[in-house]
């Protein structure tokens, strides 16, 4: 299979999205830290780059925040060349990685506000090179935790409040709030 490589901005300035043709992970995982990268040879090698200070795969795309002084396009060639080749090599993205089956706990009103999170909210995250989980509800308050671009991007605040929040409100009457939990 020829992998071919393409870029996308993502609403957070200090993130690019690196979309290949080929699928590198079911699910999504962050390596927010090069300490947390070291079950992944993926991930491991681009934080020898040392203007990369963020790593996020999901589906077919994999997130790379950068540093402040680094230049989107100065990088952006040498990133993507790098993708390209770590995927023909078939570099690993997680190592012992199971297909994870999607498996909803709570009380009725927990498993609703997780499906419709995983549902409309979740591809709409990945879209912008972000991931969403959700990860409690109490006292009508919604917690979730935002990573890849999501984490740190300027409008993610936005996104909380005016997308998600106001979902969760249209749909499920006992939500009031959705915060969003500190990495």
């Amino acid at each position: 299979m020829n992998i071919t490589v393409y870029t996308e901005s993502t609403p957070n300035p200090a993130t690019m999205k690196f979309i290949v043709n080929k699928l590198l992970i079911n699910g999504s995982v962050d390596y927010a830290t090069k300490k947390s990268a070291e079950s992944s040879k993926f991930a491991t090698e681009l934080y020898k780059f040392n203007f990369v200070t963020g790593v996020f795969f999901a589906s077919n795309f994999v997130t790379v925040t950068k540093t402040e002084d680094a230049v989107w396009s100065d990088i952006e060639p040498i990133l993507k060349e790098f993708v390209k080749g770590a995927v023909e090599s078939d570099y690993s993205v997680q190592e012992n990685t199971s297909d994870e089956e999607v498996n909803f706990t709570g009380t009725e009103t927990e498993i609703k506000i997780q499906q419709i999170l995983n549902d409309y909210v979740r591809p709409a995250v990945e879209q912008d090179g972000g991931a969403i989980s959700y990860k409690s509800f109490e006292d009508g308050i919604v917690t979730v935790e935002l990573r890849g671009s999501c984490s740190g991007c300027p409008s993610s605040t936005i996104t909380l409040k005016s997308g998600i929040q106001s979902l969760l409100q249209r749909m499920i009457p006992e939500v009031k709030e959705v915060v969003s939990e500190a990495l």
